[in-house]
């Protein structure tokens, strides 16, 4: 697999010269002479590492790793200068910069902190472990904040430390906790999953710890509970903001203690399963309305990930959906399916309030009434139960800081097809090359994607 990193320099020689050395490393390189040029192509496909000069017109190197840690909190910067002091570098590093070194800097020096930074940033491979490709593969996205996720979900499954997702319904949450799972040293242990508010109080505390025969009426046998399935793997909590706080006092101690106590049982089972779990509600409000046990939130939210609705990853709508339509072909032996650009268009303009999960009921109702191999827009309309679609909106509603925003999700949706584009835009193709320039857009970079490199 080869790692790409980006190269930030307004010396074009310097670019050329670094991106020569990188490339017969085994390294993929992209560059950009500016910062804002760099956020741009950040922005569209986040790399493995940022190496950044410092002293650069207009933003530096140091608001440019500014930027990107707010951005990607995970995405490793190397700074390079001719002009550094001590000072400088421990300021640098203090505030999170990867690496800082001085130019004529030494090659070894430079690939031993890039292999450092790739290595601890997620982006490297461990042999013991399955390809990056196979842990997440069942989560499609091209989104730069969802893959932002991915990056540190992978840095975070290396540990054994609580994870709590957060996200609204059907936005994939049990998708990211397997995920999770799949990369950790787990992965060839039970992965157990649990609705919290699929169960009243009294069996779901039974399907968790287990009871003992006769502990209560039609218990007539020995019965094991999730955390001792889940021994040595991942036991998944979705909607823990519905377990009732009774359970959770009982759940705190399970996760302290790292045993249970079987209902009815006077011994307890010390147990090992790493806890994940999920809600789409507001735990914050819930422990101000004495609703959520506030030692239990901070047990359970030692890392937490926020999932974006469907809405703010428009970007993913094509690729969501064509994967839908050939599985559910498959799976009800229907000749392959093809969505015009039209249905498309409706798909990626359309509301799903029910996220994902929406989408794919959208997609299975299209597959049933298709009676052509091109399904036009008419029929995703009827599945959407609409009789108009609301689009994005044009360029001359939109405010200066959403063009970009604006333009790299219509050129992800396009795949670089400058001319449907600027259509969709309403825009001449002058003006749109305009628009590009401005935004330090390379309609090449759109063009990759899917592509395997």
């Amino acid at each position: 697999m080869q790692h790409t990193i980006l190269l930030v320099d307004d010396d074009p020689d310097i670019l050329k010269l670094l991106g020569l050395r990188l490339r017969s490393a085994g390294y993929q390189v992209h560059t950009a002479q500016s910062a804002e040029q760099a956020q741009s192509m950040i922005a569209v496909t986040p790399p493995a590492l940022v190496i950044t000069d410092l002293r650069m017109p207009g933003a530096d190197g140091m608001q440019l790793f500014e930027q990107i840690q707010r951005d990607h909190a995970t995405l490793p910067v190397i700074i390079l200068t001719a002009h550094g002091t001590i000072r400088e570098a421990v300021a640098a590093t203090e505030r999170g910069v990867f690496g800082f070194l001085s130019k004529p800097f030494d090659s070894h020096e430079l690939f031993q902190k890039i292999e450092a930074a790739i290595r601890l940033s997620g982006g490297a491979p461990d042999k013991t472990k399955k390809p990056l490709e196979e842990w997440r593969s069942n989560i499609i996205t091209c989104s730069p904040k969802v893959e932002d996720i991915l990056r540190q979900a992978r840095l975070v499954a290396e540990t054994n430390s609580g994870v709590l997702i957060f996200g609204d319904s059907g936005t994939g949450k049990e998708l990211l906790a397997r995920a999770i799972h799949m990369a950790s040293l787990r992965k060839d242990k039970p992965f157990v999953a649990i609705n919290c508010g699929a169960f009243p109080m009294e069996l779901l505390e039974s399907e968790l710890f287990g009871h003992v025969r006769g502990a209560f009426t039609g218990a007539v046998s020995d019965h094991q509970g999730l955390f001792q399935t889940a021994h040595g793997g991942t036991l998944f909590l979705d909607e823990i903001g519905d377990m009732p706080l009774l359970l959770q006092v009982k759940l705190l101690r399970a996760l302290q203690e790292r045993e249970v106590r079987p209902v009815g049982s006077t011994r307890t089972i010390p147990v090992n399963a790493r806890i994940i779990s999920a809600t789409h509600q507001n735990l914050k409000t819930l422990i101000e309305n004495k609703q959520f046990r506030e030692d239990l939130f901070y047990r359970l939210n030692v890392v937490s990930f926020r999932l974006p609705p469907l809405s703010e990853r428009r970007e993913d709508i094509p690729m969501l959906a064509r994967h839908f339509m050939k599985e559910i072909c498959k799976a009800n032996d229907k000749k392959p399916l093809t969505l015009s650009q039209d249905a498309i268009d409706a798909l990626v303009g359309a509301q799903f309030p029910g996220n994902i999960r929406q989408l794919q009921n959208v997609i299975e109702h299209i597959v049933a009434l298709s009676t052509t191999t091109v399904v036009p827009r008419a029929l995703v309309e009827t599945a959407l139960d609409q009789e108009s679609i609301e689009s994005l909106p044009s360029l001359l509603d939109a405010k200066n800081e959403f063009e970009r925003d604006y333009l790299i999700r219509l050129l992800k949706i396009t795949r670089g097809n400058v001319t449907h584009t600027a259509l969709k835009a309403k825009r001449n193709r002058t003006e749109f090359y305009k628009l590009l320039q401005r935004h330090n857009l390379d309609v090449a970079q759109f063009k990759k994607i899917g592509k395997k490199e």
